[in-house]
Order: C-alpha cells, then structure tokens, then sequence
C-alpha cells in the first residue's frame, strides 16, 4: 500500500514549505546583519602631524597671520560621510608668520596671550565639537558645531570638503569667528569709540586642515 504525499497548493512537501522557511529567515538575518555592518559607525584619529590651523586676523592698518596646533581630535563616520567629532587647540602653540622682527613678533605674541584676548595661562585649550553635518553638493559638507574659546562655547557654522578613502579621512574648510562672543572686546570698533586706525576687526578666521586615520 502506497503513502500519499500531501503537498501544499505551491506544490510542494510540508517538509520542503520548512526547509525552504528556515533558508528565508536565514537569507534575512544574514542581509539585517550586512546592513547593520554598513551602517556602524567608525572611529577616525586625528593625524597631528599632518593637520594644520591657519589664523587671519584683521585690522584698519593691515592684518597679522600665522597656525596654532591640534592637541587632539576624532572623527565619527557613518555611512561613509562625517557624522560628528570632536577637537582640542594646544593655544600655546600659537605662533605669527608675517612679522620679520623677532622683538615685534615677541611682543605680538606676549599681547595675545595676555587676557586682553585670549588669556593662554588660565584657557590653554579651545575645543570644537560637530553637532550636525548636512550634504551641500558633492563632498561639499555644512556643519554646525560648538566652538568654545576662553571657556565660552558658541556655535559656529561653516562648510567643508571631505574626502575618505579607505582607511584615511580629510576635510579642508574656513571658520569665521566673531571674538567678541568670547569676551576678547580689545580693539573692537563695536564696544569702542574713537579708536581710529587702531580698531581690530572683530571677526578673525580659521583655515584648517583635518587628516585623520581609521581607528
């Protein structure tokens, strides 16, 4: 006597609708699994020896120019584009590139690390932390962080060109300050009158370049 096989009306086995059930749950974990790897975030170092801060800052009679350093500083990337980070200025490490006299530069120096600006023995660190990165056109990112000088924090916003490649991220972009929020006034023709030829333009500017490596 022959045992008929009942079959499903897709035609097949009760035995084959399982296997076929188990290979699909299989199918789905393994592609969620996938998804989830693309999607974590990873951790970028900044590279101190190749990333640079370069400052402008700008007066009735002229400007003055020069870098300060990075003490440290990480990217977060998800999805393969920036989404947050943070950084540390070494403020003593700021040094000025256009005066030629040693005994000028020094005196420049010594004036900016005074509290008339930027008060170096009691603030030796500004940090920068990204709040928010948006896609402008390209690798051409907008983003919006705090800035904090002088244990101010104020938000900034600038944009940026990102590149990452492989294990190796970096951005180029311009930050424009208002030194004001931060309490350095000295110089400034909007708290002052009658300063002539000696106002300090308030604003002052931040050309970096971050390169960092996959952590």
């Amino acid at each position: 006597m022959k045992c008929k096989v009942l079959k499903s009306k897709n035609g097949m086995t009760k035995s084959q609708n399982l296997s076929y059930l188990k290979l699909s749950v299989l199918a789905m974990v393994m592609l969620l699994s996938g998804f989830k790897m693309e999607s974590k975030a990873a951790d970028y170092v900044l590279d101190k020896t190749t990333s640079t801060v370069k400052w402008v800052a700008k007066k009735v009679t002229g400007q003055h120019n020069g870098s300060i350093s990075f003490e440290s500083g990480a990217v977060t990337v998800t999805k393969n584009a920036i989404s947050g980070g943070s950084f540390v200025i070494n403020m003593k490490t700021i040094v000025d590139e256009d005066i030629t006299n040693e005994e000028m530069k020094k005196k420049l120096l010594g004036h900016l690390a005074s509290d008339d600006f930027f008060s170096i023995e009691k603030f030796a660190e500004s940090n920068l932390v990204v709040k928010k990165v948006t896609s402008v056109s390209g690798d051409d990112y907008h983003f919006v962080a705090d800035l904090t000088i002088k244990g101010i924090t104020n938000p900034v916003e600038f944009n940026a060109n990102v590149s990452i490649k492989g294990d190796q991220l970096s951005a180029k972009g311009l930050i424009t300050v208002n030194r004001t929020k931060y309490g350095i006034k000295y110089g400034s023709g909007s708290f002052f009158q009658g300063l002539g030829d000696k106002v300090i333009y308030d604003d002052f500017t931040l050309e970096f370049i971050v390169v960092a490596k996959k952590n």
